[in-house]
């Protein structure tokens, strides 16, 4: 079995086990009251799991392969070659950036997060990067007010 598949049948199990705790776990907790509303706290980690199992068997399968057997097949005897330093690097960056949120506050850590992020996946202009990630917060600011 291919790589790609592996890693699907691996996903597939992580989200069997989300969708569990989605469905028979959650809300077992719940107020009465709130037991009818229609929108649940578990209706989006509901609609996630059921997403990523469609998914995950959808590549387990085999149905998204190109004709071409060569156009996108990962070689793993060359995964050194893959950047999983950069990003393994992107990860430790998203939980820094979670656990700097009460910290440092949104503004800040949300800033750090979008400019060195861009930074390490490749953008060298310093000036953009920065207006892009300041940017941002004319999206953000009027909702949080």
């Amino acid at each position: 079995m291919a790589l790609d598949r592996w890693i699907a049948l691996v996903l597939l199990c992580g989200f069997c086990a989300y969708a569990y705790a989605a469905f028979f776990m959650m809300d077992q907790l719940l107020p009465p009251i709130l037991q009818r509303n229609p929108i649940w706290p578990s209706t989006f980690p509901k609609v996630l799991a059921i997403g990523g199992i469609a998914i995950s068997l959808l590549v387990l399968i085999g149905i998204e392969k190109s004709p071409n057997p060569d156009a996108m097949e990962i070689n793993y005897r060359r995964l050194t070659e893959y950047k999983a330093g950069q990003a393994a690097i992107l990860i430790a960056l998203m939980i820094a950036y979670a656990l700097l949120l009460r910290p440092l506050g949104f503004l800040a850590s949300t800033f750090l997060f979008l400019a060195i992020g861009s930074v390490l996946l490749g953008e060298r202009r310093y000036l953009l990067v920065a207006f892009v990630a300041a940017a941002c917060f004319n999206f953000a600011l009027p909702r949080m007010m």
